[in-house]
């Protein structure tokens, strides 16, 4: 099994910020579409340590795991079978799943 873990801090940045690259370096778009799909692709399993950072905005979280549905045409299962998400603070991994879901619902709802 091909496994890999992230830790946003030190292989992405301190500060992410933004929905979109136009936002900024930094945004949950640039993250997703350079590092976490690439991984998902790549990888058995794909660990995610947000601890380290500043912080999360919404945007950024959002735009970074929704997108993978929305975007990127991968599904909740799909994602729920390769993805973890580890963290000190149990409110990013809660809302990283809820927007997983919600992208997922509203997908499911357009066909």
């Amino acid at each position: 099994m091909k496994t890999k873990t992230i830790v946003i801090a030190k292989e992405f940045t301190e500060t992410p910020a933004g929905r979109y690259v136009t936002d900024g370096s930094y945004s949950g778009e640039r993250f997703r579409d350079d590092i976490l799909l690439p991984a998902l692709l790549n990888n058995d399993l794909v660990t995610i340590n947000l601890d380290g950072t500043l912080g999360y905005g919404s945007s950024f979280l959002e735009e970074a795991f929704g997108g993978l549905i929305r975007e990127k045409d991968m599904t909740l299962s799909d994602i729920k079978a390769k993805l973890q998400i580890t963290s000190s603070r149990t409110l990013y991994p809660n809302r990283i799943w809820k927007y997983l879901e919600n992208a997922q619902e509203r997908k499911n709802k357009r066909r």
